[in-house]
């Protein structure tokens, strides 16, 4: 048997970036050769140190990317984020441990910067587990069948005294960060989005041959504040003379309930539209009883969504908050050794702290079950009935629950 070379795993450098980004491409089976176009668009995020390659010769076969990012905790405080994304390994390359070695670069480098969690979406499920990674948020998707919606499309207009309008794109790079800093302020689970997001999701930046302008709309109080906004597309199909079209919904993001129910409201009245897809939603989102009938609402597609790696356990409970007094001992196991340890959390509804100590755990559990409770969305008695959060005192699953619960969902309403 031949050996096989080594193959070196290193920050790339800007001059083979390209290489980098043509093996980003055959790993998620798109076109090779980038265009000349995506090329320049995307070199302009280039960041020394936050890109990863590895190298079989003088070919880039695996790649690996992160970027600041910031997660809201349960309560509002952002917490700083180390993000992954353009993870591949060429197929030629697999089974070398690759990933592993990109990956421990990667989040020992965002331990050292002082990152509170690294954050992903994970393409493949059974991949991220094995690096301390827990699925942290959920997605459902809902289609609407319109008829029977029951609403009365003559009655499109907000009855609360807002009103919709249609921007451009230029509009919609205008109002659209200070409307998501708004809500993800308040919404656990949403991610900071910077201006790379409003140019490549408005069409001022192109990164593919696939762009089709999508149409926008915007939700104004009646004071006139904006608390909502819209980005959807519409096919175009007619069957037997009559209109079967589809609205496709690439993002919706609202401030209040009332935004969003005259936003759902405006789409499902379109003129020609007898389906609306919802896009991605939180599993608890309102869509459905905003309408006459919720039935008209199947879900057509569930899933994990964010994936969250605690790095820093003391730095991220106490950036979340609790609406009750007790004091819990967990032992995180963690066998990269990166967040292991026994903590005591001591918390109230006005604040917590979480220091590491020697008296005995309450509970046991691994830091890819820390991600799910910790953003609320993970139960921790479901977590000991599936024998993944082990109690070490009687009645401390139940207290755990009770205290890392949150009142809503976590939801991201992005993809990265």
């Amino acid at each position: 048997m031949t050996s096989r070379p080594h193959i070196d795993v290193r920050p790339i450098t800007e001059a083979e970036f390209t290489d980098w980004l043509r093996a980003v491409n055959t790993g998620f089976l798109r076109e090779p050769t980038p265009s000349k176009t995506e090329l320049e668009a995307r070199r302009t995020q280039f960041a020394p140190g936050r890109y990863l390659g590895a190298f079989d010769g003088d070919r880039c076969v695996a790649t690996f990317r992160s970027f600041a990012q910031e997660l809201t905790a349960v309560g509002g405080t952002p917490v700083p984020a180390d993000a992954i994304t353009g993870v591949t390994v060429t197929a030629t390359h697999r089974r070398r441990g690759l990933l592993t070695r990109m990956m421990a670069q990667d989040l020992a480098a965002a331990k050292e910067r002082g990152d509170v969690v690294a954050t992903l979406i994970a393409a493949e499920y059974p991949i991220y587990g094995r690096y301390g990674f827990g699925p942290a948020t959920w997605m459902t998707e809902w289609t609407v069948d319109v008829p029977r919606s029951g609403l009365d499309p003559r009655r499109a207009a907000p009855d609360d005294g807002g009103r919709i309008d249609l921007l451009d794109a230029e509009d919609v790079r205008k109002l659209g960060p200070d409307l998501h800093e708004r809500l993800r302020r308040t919404q656990p689970g949403a991610v900071s989005r910077g201006e790379w997001w409003w140019h490549v999701n408005t069409g001022a930046v192109r990164i593919g041959s696939s762009w089709k302008e999508p149409f926008y709309a915007v939700y104004r109080s009646a004071d006139g504040e904006v608390e909502g906004m819209a980005s959807y597309e519409a096919d175009d199909n007619w069957q037997d003379k009559q209109p079967h079209n589809t609205a496709v919904v690439n993002w919706l993001i609202a401030t209040r309930p009332a935004a969003e129910r005259a936003l759902w409201h405006y789409l499902c009245s379109i003129d020609w539209v007898t389906k609306v897809k919802s896009g991605w939603r939180g599993p608890d989102d309102l869509l459905p009883d905003f309408l006459p009938d919720p039935r008209a609402a199947r879900v057509t597609e569930q899933a994990d969504w964010l994936w969250v790696r605690i790095l820093d356990v003391v730095r991220a409970l106490e950036a979340r908050t609790y609406d009750r007094e007790a004091s819990l001992v967990l032992e995180v196991t963690d066998a990269a050794g990166l967040a292991d340890g026994r903590y005591l959390l001591e918390a109230s509804a006005q604040g917590a702290s979480c220091t590491p100590t020697t008296r005995s755990a309450d509970l046991t559990l691994d830091v890819v079950e820390l991600a799910g409770v910790w953003l609320g969305g993970e139960s921790v008695l479901r977590l000991a009935a599936l024998g993944r959060v082990r109690e070490e005192r009687a009645g401390a699953a139940r207290e755990a629950d009770a205290l890392l619960r949150a009142s809503g969902r976590p939801w991201c309403p992005d993809m990265f």
